[in-house]
């Protein structure tokens, strides 16, 4: 087993600045030259703590403000204008940064595009759920309303 620390945040595994054991192939070969991860050393504490304080100035500072932050998302639609074809598929699909640009250009405050979750990729027109994890303990649903643009 490989001793690591990662430098993103890895579903299923962990988040930036934690402290991980995987197997040594799966280190060597996807996690470190990915650059998801850095090998564990003993002057990597010190590296940990960056990250950790990093990630802490990134989030939003209080629970109070992330509830406040989720109450607006949850209660208003985002409208996201794109380019459509005919019978109302997009080009291409939606991103997390178009998202979190609709979000910001709509007032209801900035996301961080890192933490827009999809459960389905929004490829049509219409209404679509999206998952915003705004703390550990505070995820809102985004009501996103997709239109063509013309």
């Amino acid at each position: 087993m490989a001793k690591i620390i990662l430098t993103h945040e890895v579903s299923g595994l962990g988040e930036a600045g934690d402290v991980v054991e995987v197997k040594n192939g799966y280190a060597r070969n996807y996690l470190v030259p990915q650059g998801f991860a850095t090998p564990w050393t003993r002057g990597g504490q010190k590296q940990v703590d960056q990250i950790k304080a990093a990630r802490a100035a990134r989030e939003l500072h209080s629970l109070e403000d992330a509830q406040a932050l989720k109450a607006k998302l949850e209660s208003t639609k985002v409208r996201l204008s794109v380019k459509a074809g005919l019978g109302g598929r997009l080009f291409g699909s939606v991103k997390p940064a178009d998202v979190a640009a609709a979000v910001a250009d709509a007032g209801l405050g900035e996301i961080d595009k890192r933490k827009v979750e999809f459960t389905a990729p929004v490829k049509s027109v219409g209404d679509h759920e999206v998952t915003v994890k705004l703390r550990d303990e505070v995820t809102a649903t985004i009501t996103l309303q997709v239109v063509a643009a013309k």
